[in-house]
């Protein structure tokens, strides 16, 4: 091994251990921090979260899963970048509109009629998720670009579906055939976004806890909605699977607050840091058994 790579292992592994004492870019990274803050921002680092986490003394270096960054794999440094991390703005697009709609499939203060969500899916869960998949696609994401960008086209195509008068399209297939070649449509819909999500969903089996359960319940909320209207119960979508899709779906927005505020705060606008944790076999969760096993060894 040439010296200059030993080094630079060297500075790597003393990054993801926290020690960044003879680290310039620590220093650096650092300047303006109290004491305190200081060794909050190392605690964050040694456990694989916080900017300091995905911080490198290698340009080319490969930094973990995070589900901050929309990214479920291993992906390069972003110290070059140009463009401000896009996943948290998109996570929060996805989350609010998935929450309000997620409220209403449940049955919440008995309102039934979801015509509130297509404001927010055409002007947030729509348009601006959208715009920030296109970003994830500028900043080299391809999960994050396809993810966000499909889930905005998702918003999109589901608010022309509830828009009344629009399109016609809920209005022209009663008409033509009947309420259950509706529901039946709606159900391969939400089908065929279930086989989507499902896609993505083996995509982050190497990631994060947080990352993985977002995808796993919104997997699940679009199977319960696709078999309520699959399913019928005395001509109407079944209102056990309906609210039961109500449920993962809440639990799916707070799951992508949760993962785009990892993406956000940091020492420098937050008091705590948002804990991120990897599974045990992915590279992170292999790192640490590793460096766990040198430490009993010494």
């Amino acid at each position: 091994m040439s010296t200059n790579a030993a080094h630079t292992d060297t500075s790597n592994q003393a990054v993801l251990n926290g020690d960044h004492s003879h680290d310039k870019d620590f220093a650096t990274a650092t300047r303006g921090m109290s004491h305190e803050e200081k060794t909050a921002a190392q605690h964050a680092a040694r456990f694989g979260y916080g900017p300091l986490a995905h911080m490198r003394t290698n340009n080319d270096a490969t930094l973990p899963a995070f589900g901050g960054e929309f990214q479920p794999g291993l992906y390069k440094g972003v110290e070059g970048r140009k463009f401000a991390n896009p996943a948290p703005l998109g996570l929060c697009a996805f989350a609010l509109t998935t929450f309000v709609l997620s409220l209403i499939n449940l049955g919440t203060r008995n309102v039934e009629v979801p015509s509130i969500v297509i404001s927010l899916a055409f002007g947030y869960g729509g348009l601006v998720q959208l715009l920030a998949g296109m970003w994830e696609m500028a900043v080299g994401n391809t999960f994050g670009a396809t993810a966000l960008s499909s889930y905005g086209g998702f918003w999109i195509s589901f608010a022309i579906i509830l828009t009344p008068g629009g399109f016609a399209i809920e209005s022209t297939i009663i008409e033509q055939q009947n309420s259950k070649a509706l529901y039946d449509c709606l159900g391969f819909y939400l089908m065929g976004w279930f086989i989507f999500t499902f896609l993505l969903l083996i995509c982050t089996l190497k990631s994060t806890v947080a990352f993985f359960l977002l995808f796993f319940t919104l997997d699940l909320a679009f199977l319960m909605l696709a078999c309520s209207y699959l399913i019928l119960e005395s001509g109407e979508p079944h209102v056990g699977l309906h609210r039961a899709g109500g449920a993962f779906g809440i639990i799916a927005a707070f799951l992508a607050w949760y993962n785009a505020l990892a993406g956000i705060a940091d020492t420098s606008n937050s008091f705590f840091i948002v804990p991120v944790l990897h599974f045990p076999w992915s590279e992170k969760g292999k790192q640490r058994r590793q460096e766990n096993n040198t430490d009993h060894t010494a």
